[in-house]
């Protein structure tokens, strides 16, 4: 909750994580893997602008958890990643299943390898 004082507004502080992440890449796409454990859809924000993506949001205990997650409370996370002029942000996927967020941030035409033929003449 938001307690405003004068001109100073405080807030409580949340603990803050930061998720692990594997990131791959092949000719296609870079295909990032994120741990997020606990993490409701609804609780998750994926920004990509100029260049920076920004991967953010809330980690809430679960009704009946465990104390260890009662005792924490509510958990950021963010993690920030730079991209590549080259992907095709109007493309690009999210999906969530058992805990992985996976994202695929497909390259766009011109960025993909592609192979010259040569013509004898």
């Amino acid at each position: 909750p938001q307690q405003s004082t004068g001109t100073m507004t405080t807030q409580q502080q949340r603990p803050v994580m930061t998720p692990e992440v594997d990131i791959f890449e092949n000719e296609h796409e870079i295909l990032l893997h994120a741990d997020l454990p606990g993490v409701a859809i609804e609780d998750i924000v994926i920004d990509i602008d100029n260049g920076k993506m920004r991967l953010s949001g809330i980690r809430r205990p679960p009704n009946g958890g465990a104390a260890i997650w009662r005792e924490f409370g509510d958990v950021e996370f963010r993690r920030h990643f730079s991209v590549p002029q080259s992907i095709d942000t109007d493309q690009v996927r999210a999906a969530l299943k058992d805990g992985l967020l996976c994202l695929h941030l497909p390259k766009s035409e011109a960025a993909k390898p592609r192979q010259i033929e040569i013509t004898a003449g």
